[in-house]
């Protein structure tokens, strides 16, 4: 699977952000959380990639479930 997470003290002092981009996961789930689509928040953060957000929730589906 290709990278898509990238953790980096350089980049919001390592907070895990989406590869190519300063966008935090958590953001991704922050959305989630409020009830908001993942095609709202594509719109809002256009450097993040529809197929970063599958792989995030995809990993995140694995971690929780095995």
């Amino acid at each position: 699977m290709k990278k898509v997470i990238n953790v980096d003290k350089e980049i919001l002092g390592g907070t895990p952000v989406f590869m190519k981009t300063r966008v935090p996961i958590k953001n991704l789930f922050d959305y989630i959380e409020e009830g908001e689509t993942i095609s709202e928040f594509l719109e809002d953060f256009p450097s993040v990639k529809k197929e970063q957000v599958d792989a995030v929730l995809k990993m995140s589906h694995q971690l929780l479930m095995n």
